[in-house]
């Protein structure tokens, strides 16, 4: 169900004593990147402020993540499971989640193998306008979108090819040049991989 201002009153509070365990979910990678704890006094905050605020119980106060070093995770979707005594807030990070300055407070091998592309589509976003000769990708931004389209359409005939061939283990390197490829291409058109999510998601809807 998801929480909204109008219905998180309704949420089982007495199971936890006021208080609910709260876990935090990169919106595009899926993954897991904290865990705390909420009162409503938090969630009144987290829905003004759209910046996911918890309540410290070491500091016996409501706390917002990047507060401090200003690392915030801003607030995309708030739910809770059919018990209605759990949290998951799903958020786009600002910046490291962990203290301790990693991405996550978990492992990177406890992260799912998907979140991988989101990893590449930051990593090529983040090529954008540097020194040509510092990458391949920048390079190819500096060719142009003519170019990196190009390159879609030469990758798009190596999967085909690959297939018809029956090489799989061609058919999987063509189709990870493939992805490579389509990511620049979306990025040179200030895209990204989850506005074509909306679209499958629209398509699957009908």
């Amino acid at each position: 169900m998801l929480v909204t201002e109008q219905n998180y009153q309704s949420l089982a509070w007495e199971k936890g004593d006021g208080l609910l365990p709260l876990i935090v979910q990169d919106s595009m990678s899926g993954k897991i990147l904290m865990q705390g704890y909420a009162n409503q006094a938090a969630l009144e905050k987290t829905f003004a402020s759209q910046l996911v605020t918890f309540y410290s119980r070491s500091k016996d106060r409501l706390w917002t993540k990047g507060e401090e070093s200003g690392n915030h995770l801003q607030l995309v979707e708030l739910s809770t499971d059919c018990d209605k005594d759990s949290l998951i807030a799903l958020a786009d990070p600002k910046g490291p989640t962990c203290h301790l300055g990693t991405e996550t407070c978990w492992d990177k091998d406890a992260q799912p193998e998907i979140s991988f592309l989101t990893d590449l589509e930051r990593l090529i976003a983040s090529r954008k306008g540097a020194d040509a000769d510092s990458s391949y990708t920048a390079r190819l931004y500096a060719k142009g979108v003519k170019r990196i389209s190009q390159k879609v359409g030469e990758e798009g005939v190596e999967v085909a090819l690959a297939a018809t061939a029956g090489d799989k283990e061609e058919l999987v390197n063509e189709s990870a040049d493939l992805l490579y490829h389509l990511t620049v291409l979306l990025q040179s058109m200030d895209l990204e991989l989850k506005d074509v999510i909306q679209i499958l998601k629209q398509r699957h809807q009908k």
